[in-house]
């Protein structure tokens, strides 16, 4: 049969169901079986969907579920990865049944391995005919996998929707049956080349076959209806899915996206504050495109639901790259009759724009804010729970007594993580040079290093030591014992003007803030001390630069809006803060 001709579906279902109609479900699940292999003693009662993701369910023509729940095979699930990226859209599966049936899942895994040698398996240019894909197959070093290794490999090179149309085909009439992760890895290809009748034929396929589907099927489906002039369909998919599961956060940035493409805001809008409802943190990917798609528009609610995603931005402490930034210029710029213009800026030291001339928020807490924050850092992080877990509570207590008797000091510094800034050089000498270049303005320094920094080893040089020790005071504490908790505690102890100095972000300890409230005040304290440090460009000297004086996050007087930005996309979030802002004033 032409598989997913004009009439194909109609008779693709009829030879599914034929299955039900004619056998016993003993065979039914024989048929499902065999599309994957599985050995014939294992074959009863055992389903195996190799998918992308969580487990889809077949329909039972009797209501009834085929297998009890403990049966249902179990699918690892990883998000996040773009049809784009061809045959990354669906991961090699890890196929996890019961435990009852070992053998099965060492001959998964031993297959894994197959699958991997056959990748550069060349798929043919033009549709075969069943005895030619035999032939292929019996040539086939592993027949087993054959059929997957060559979807794999149609996926890779993008080969014509025809030629896995004969394919699945010659697979039907073969085995009675078109497996789920069969089924997957067409509409993959499908996707990727924008097919949206095939599609919608895989779409009611599975809708027949399956009582739910998986979230990289739903992604799939969305994904490849809302490129279409069919994309309201990808919201009815996405309703769907939402009814078994959160949808994926690429799920719903599709459909945002198609809604925005055709000017439906407010739905777009919906989206994205369900998202957030939710807890799916959108890409700032999505957040630029809502800029892109609004540009020239007009509209209170429009510019609100916007500001908000700069004030979200705020919230986050998020920082938008060079690309996104031009799209919250131009779109304010855009507006129509409100005469706003965005110029790229350096803030001064004092914290005033030269732009503008207006004075950013100051970094410094209120001695109120820096009361409270102080008191729940060291009753919540520092005597929480998870502090004597990295270090003893007679290790602490020294420290404090240590601290106390030596307060205030200027400047409190994480000594083992600065003494990796540069991996060529000394331990002890990139510890010596950060001291030495601290100590300049008479700073009282504290050094929080480990034991083994005492021992005269080759990173760690006894004269060198004691020269840095006429500069700073040090506190050893045990080699296995972290850090945080110290530095934490001897800067805060010291007062509102102790900056301190690490690499590390100190996203563990936020974390345990109890509130939300308590957690920005930890980011902007945070803000305001840490000082940034790097190897200058030939890695000979160490670069410091002072905590600013105005706090540098997303800020708004409402005639003006002050965006702190990045030359370039970071995933992941860094502690260093730009230095590079847009300024946007209405005239």
């Amino acid at each position: 049969m032409a598989f997913f001709s004009q009439t194909s579906l109609q008779g693709f279902q009829a030879l599914l169901w034929k299955c039900h109609m004619f056998w016993p479900v003993s065979r039914c699940q024989q048929l499902f079986a065999a599309s994957f292999s599985i050995p014939n003693r294992e074959r009863i009662n055992c389903f195996s969907f190799m998918t992308s993701s969580n487990t889809a369910l077949p329909v039972d023509p009797k209501e009834t579920d085929v297998l009890p729940t403990n049966k249902r095979s179990e699918i690892d699930c990883k998000e996040g990865k773009g049809w784009d990226e061809k045959t990354e859209e669906i991961p090699e599966e890890k196929s996890h049944v019961s435990s009852s049936v070992g053998p099965a899942k060492r001959w998964s895994m031993s297959h894994v391995q197959l699958r991997h040698k056959f990748r550069n398996v060349e798929p043919p240019e033009k549709p075969l005919q069943a005895e030619e894909w035999n032939k292929l197959r019996e040539d086939f070093r592993s027949p087993e996998i054959f059929d997957e290794v060559m979807l794999n490999s149609m996926i890779r090179c993008n080969s014509p929707i025809e030629v896995a149309k004969s394919l699945l085909s010659h697979m039907a009439k073969r085995n009675g049956d078109i497996a789920y992760n069969v089924l997957i890895k067409y509409l993959t290809l499908c996707v990727q080349q924008g097919q949206v009748a095939e599609i919608r034929d895989v779409y009611d396929i599975m809708k027949v076959r399956f009582k739910i589907l998986e979230s990289g099927a739903y992604n799939l489906l969305i994904r490849g209806l809302s490129n279409s002039d069919q994309w309201r369909m990808a919201l009815t998919v996405l309703e769907e899915a939402k009814k078994i599961m959160v949808p994926p956060r690429t799920c719903y940035e599709s459909c945002i996206k198609a809604a925005s493409r055709h000017q439906e805001m407010n739905l777009a809008f919906e989206l994205y504050q369900e998202m957030l409802a939710k807890d799916v943190v959108p890409t700032l990917d999505v957040l630029q495109s809502f800029f892109d798609f609004s540009r020239g528009m007009k509209g209170a609610e429009l510019q609100k639901q916007l500001f908000g995603i700069l004030l979200y931005l705020r919230e986050n402490q998020i920082y938008p790259h060079k690309t996104f930034m031009r799209s919250i210029k131009l779109w304010f710029e855009s507006i129509p009759g409100e005469n706003w213009r965005g110029n790229l800026t350096s803030i001064k030291d004092s914290g005033q724009c030269p732009v503008c001339k207006h004075q950013l928020e100051d970094s410094n807490l209120t001695e109120e804010e820096y009361s409270n924050l102080s008191e729940r850092i060291i009753k919540d992080v520092i005597h929480g729970t998870d502090t004597f877990r990295k270090t003893s509570p007679k290790e602490f207590e020294a420290f404090q007594t240590f601290v106390e008797n030596r307060l205030p000091f200027d400047i409190v510094i994480d000594g083992l993580n600065v003494s990796h800034v540069k991996s060529r050089k000394l331990q002890c000498q990139n510890l010596s040079d950060a001291v030495n270049s601290l100590a300049k303005d008479n700073a009282r320094l504290l050094v929080l290093g480990r034991k083994h920094m005492l021992t005269n080893s080759s990173n760690w040089k006894r004269d060198i030591m004691k020269e840095m020790e006429n500069k700073a005071d040090f506190f050893f504490a045990e080699n296995i014992s972290e850090d945080d908790a110290f530095l934490l505690y001897a800067t805060l102890r010291s007062g509102k003007h102790c900056r301190f100095v690490t690499r590390d972000f100190l996203r563990d300890h936020k974390a345990c803030l109890p509130d939300t409230v308590t957690r920005h005040l930890f980011r902007k304290w945070q803000r305001g001390h840490q000082i940034v440090f790097f190897p200058s460009a030939r890695g000979k000297t160490i670069h410091f630069l002072p905590a600013f004086r105005y706090d540098c996050v997303v800020q708004t007087t409402g005639d003006t809006w002050h965006i702190p930005y990045k030359d370039v996309f970071e995933e992941k979030y860094s502690y260093q803060v730009p230095r590079k802002w847009l300024c946007i004033q209405q005239k």
